[in-house]
């Protein structure tokens, strides 16, 4: 905390809440920015009542616990604890000019329900790439308003700052695109074109519109998100110049990128699930 070594009694997901709580209600007014990240649901898998599991912890991997019971009660706690910061904004008379995101850095780990795609953490498949996004503004987004539009994590700067009235430093320009008037329902949703790549199994991946190129375990794909999400259908012989297409594109992005390191840690879930494939 704030550099020092802090230790404290409790379950770290309420600990986190707790402390996110805390500075809601601090004394001094004006605008904020809360950065909460939750460790749960994730490895180790212990939840709120797990005290002996705690104890008994040699590796905070914890490759051998867990289960779906667990997992309920970890996603119970990082819930009630959002419920907790969104009851301190109301009490701060803050709810309808707070900016509010909810979403996680990557797709699920193995308790995890991501129906109806197929992937997990560390594959490029939709179900390792796509991740919850709920978005809170009562005063610019109207409740229950759903969009397609396809974004990515690197949006937020540049979305945020928009909110916010700012912009961001014609020096260091973002990745990432201004979707604000798009999230408010003030302009239609646009079309994307996203790039990535995984160490592990030499993944890689195009997102342009509804297609999508993809390469894992030494094979390729083409598939159409719009049609079949769950990436069944692989279409490169009936589309051969779009997938041409995308796999080159793909190449050209990725000599623009810094090399992997031969050091570097990339998660291999072939070795780690049993059912991979």
């Amino acid at each position: 905390e704030n550099e020092q070594p802090v230790e404290r009694a409790g379950y770290l997901t309420d600990l986190l809440g707790e402390a996110a709580v805390a500075f809601i209600g601090r004394p001094e007014p004006g605008p904020f920015l809360l950065s909460l990240h939750f460790n749960a649901p994730h490895w180790p898998w212990e939840g709120p009542e797990d005290r002996s599991v705690s104890r008994d912890l040699t590796s905070i991997r914890h490759m051998d616990g867990g289960s779906l019971a667990t997992y309920a009660g970890m996603v119970g706690s990082m819930d009630a604890s959002i419920g907790r910061v969104l009851a301190a904004l109301d009490r701060r008379g803050e709810r309808d000019d707070t900016v509010v995101v909810f979403t996680s850095d990557n797709g699920g780990e193995r308790f995890s329900d991501t129906w109806p795609f197929v992937g997990v953490k560390g594959e490029l498949l939709e179900g390792g790439l796509r991740v919850p996004l709920i978005l809170r503004w009562p005063r610019r987004i109207p409740a229950g308003r759903r969009t397609p539009q396809v974004m990515t994590s690197m949006d937020f700067l540049p979305t945020l700052l928009a909110a916010a009235g700012s912009t961001p430093d014609p020096e260091f320009p973002p990745d990432g695109e201004n979707l604000l008037a798009v999230l408010t329902g003030e302009v239609p949703p646009r079309s994307r074109k996203l790039f990535w790549r995984f160490k592990a199994n030499e993944q890689a991946a195009v997102r342009d519109g509804d297609w999508k190129y993809l390469k894992l375990g030494g094979y390729e794909y083409l598939f159409n998100l719009a049609e079949d999400a769950r990436e069944r259908a692989d279409l490169k012989e009936r589309h051969p110049e779009l997938f041409a297409r995308l796999k080159a594109e793909h190449a050209a992005w990725d000599r623009t990128m810094l090399p992997y390191p031969s050091s570097s840690y990339s998660e291999d879930v072939h070795g780690r699930y049993v059912d991979r494939y």
